[in-house]
């Protein structure tokens, strides 16, 4: 199979059951992405498929093959950290940090779909061109992503920090 993983052409040979979660962490060895629930339900395992958030964790690898798929090592790296990734530090938005790469990962899908008009449960005007990032939308989209630590107020925070005046 062949893959386009952190814009590094990848070629690999894996079983068809293998979950793109597995790909990247037990093949590729790209540990960021993290096994939380492995049902879907927690967004540890989230990462970009063609700029889109996803659950890696549900999604078979085959299923991928030559799309650009984004992990949390392809968003930045030491000394020259993605924006959203400098938030985080800023405003402690992890503790522990294990969900802390699939809430960045979202983040970033969550901002693109933003930019895009698309619509939440929260949002008012479903007509609206531009969609503004409210403390209630950024929470509404990010609610598949759970954090067992309770740092929600500071992943908020760096996110209107970095795409608040951006998303608009």
């Amino acid at each position: 199979m062949r893959f386009i993983i952190n814009d590094r052409a990848v070629e690999t040979e894996v079983d068809l059951r293998t979950s793109l979660l597995d790909l990247l962490r037990e093949h590729l060895g790209l540990t960021g992405t993290k096994k939380g629930c492995n049902q879907g339900a927690c967004g540890a395992c989230t990462v970009l498929a063609d700029g889109e958030r996803i659950v890696s964790c549900l999604a078979l690898a085959a299923q991928y093959q030559g799309r650009e798929i984004t992990t949390i090592e392809g968003l930045g790296a030491p000394g020259a950290l993605h924006p959203l990734q400098q938030a985080f530090l800023a405003h402690d938005g992890f503790q522990c940090g294990y969900c802390t790469p699939g809430q960045i990962c979202s983040a970033v899908g969550m901002a693109a779909e933003i930019a895009r008009g698309a619509p939440s449960f929260v949002t008012a005007d479903l007509a609206a061109q531009t969609i503004d990032l409210t403390p209630a939308e950024a929470r509404e989209r990010m609610s598949g992503n759970l954090c067992r630590c309770g740092a929600y107020a500071g992943v908020v925070e760096a996110i209107l920090e970095t795409y608040g005046e951006a998303a608009r």
